[in-house]
């Protein structure tokens, strides 16, 4: 398979770039590699390029229409060819980002001081947007046991059954674990919601980055109403800087409110032109592209894996099913973990995500991007070694 393009470095420094220019904000020093905020360092498919290019040739910027066939056909073709999954056309919902949906369906069904279930570790932004909403944040922690993270049924069970309870926050495939839920599992979920009448909101950006052998499952095929995702297409086609994501919402009646809060408390009834265009472009031309990045992806994977099997074996590599985002024990390669993060930024000048940050037992990870040209990867690799000699060389010393 011909890698070139993933294959090829391309320096965005200098281009506002959060991951890039703007480290020194998170890790406070500007010189550092980073493998962090998960946006990819591959360029977008030349098909979106072309559509963009198109676009840019007229001159004229003004307001656009999310609330088309042409759009809504784009989404419910990606959805049948790649997820077998059918859409109705209704359900399609634009949203400038996952997040604002995220908040606004969590604002729309429950009330200050009801509880939001989420399973941790968990992207961060979940947190921030539960809790400063005012909502109360109730955590389900996933079971860690050899390498793997796997759902807590008894106390999801409990969690949900509590009346003050109203909406189960789910990561379909789970960021930062890596994993893709299983048909049962998501049946036990959807099972355990019917039950206790919670509403299940389904965050599933990652769902087209998926390790082989692997299968998303949309939520919506669970005949249960009471039901929402929320994606996008640009974590898969890296242009997230075009701000365009959807909903699926099959309820009318929540359809409608989301729609109401959208276009008159907010205002957001017209979208970006790139966003949208480059949205459907990615879904009409480039499952081939996918297809390919995926494959990237299983490389850089297994070399992250052959390197630390090789020069950290004592750092265990949680396995990785989906999402370009390694998850990295560091607990039993180093008793100092918060010493290793500091090692990382001022011997290796290496940025990588400190896993605490995601709650549940995070603190003992590293969320390493993978989204990248091996050749960053292989100097990230080299650099992170020589942060881990560090950290050990100064906790053995008498």
């Amino acid at each position: 398979m011909n890698f070139v393009t993933f294959d090829t470095a391309i320096n965005r420094k200098g281009t506002y770039c959060t991951q890039w220019d703007y480290v020194e904000d998170r890790f406070g020093e500007a010189d550092l590699l980073p493998f962090t905020i998960s946006d990819t360092d591959f360029m977008v498919p030349k098909e979106v390029l072309k559509t963009l290019k198109e676009r840019m040739n007229h001159p004229v910027f003004g307001y656009t229409r999310w609330n088309h066939h042409e759009l809504k056909e784009a989404i419910k073709q990606w959805y049948q060819s790649r997820f077998d999954t059918l859409l109705e056309e209704e359900w399609i919902m634009y949203t400038p980002t996952v997040i604002y949906a995220v908040s606004t369906l969590i604002q729309m069904l429950t009330k200050k001081g009801e509880g939001v279930v989420l399973q941790t570790p968990a992207y961060d932004a979940f947190f921030k947007v539960i809790q400063d909403n005012d909502r109360l944040l109730v955590e389900n922690p996933l079971i860690y046991e050899e390498n793997q993270y796997r759902i807590d049924f008894t106390n999801l069970e409990e969690k949900l059954a509590r009346p003050e309870n109203k909406v189960l926050l789910l990561c379909s495939p789970h960021n930062p674990t890596g994993r893709v839920w299983k048909q049962w599992e998501l049946e036990k979920i959807v099972a355990l919601c019917r039950q206790y009448s919670i509403f299940l909101l389904s965050d599933e950006i990652h769902m087209d980055i998926l390790g082989r052998g692997q299968r998303h499952i949309p939520i919506t095929r669970f005949n249960y109403e009471q039901v929402a995702i929320v994606t996008s297409g640009t974590k898969t086609f890296n242009f997230p800087g075009l701000t365009f994501a959807y909903a699926l919402i099959p309820n009318l009646g929540l359809r409608e409110h989301f729609q109401r809060k959208l276009k008159n408390a907010d205002g957001l009834s017209s979208t970006n032109i790139f966003g949208m265009l480059a949205t459907m472009s990615a879904y009409r031309y480039c499952s081939h592209w996918v297809d390919e990045l995926n494959h990237y992806l299983e490389s850089n994977q297994r070399y992250v894996k052959t390197f630390i099997q090789e020069k950290l074996p004592d750092v265990k590599v949680v396995d990785l099913e989906a999402t370009y985002l390694m998850w990295l024990d560091v607990s039993k390669a180093v008793s100092d973990i918060p010493l290793l993060r500091e090692k990382l930024i001022s011997v290796g000048k290496v940025a990588i995500m400190d896993g605490s940050i995601y709650g549940g037992n995070g603190h003992q990870f590293l969320r390493l991007n993978i989204g990248c040209p091996k050749s960053k990867l292989v100097d990230g690799l080299d650099r992170m070694l020589k942060s881990f000699e560090a950290a050990a060389a100064i906790e053995i010393k008498p």
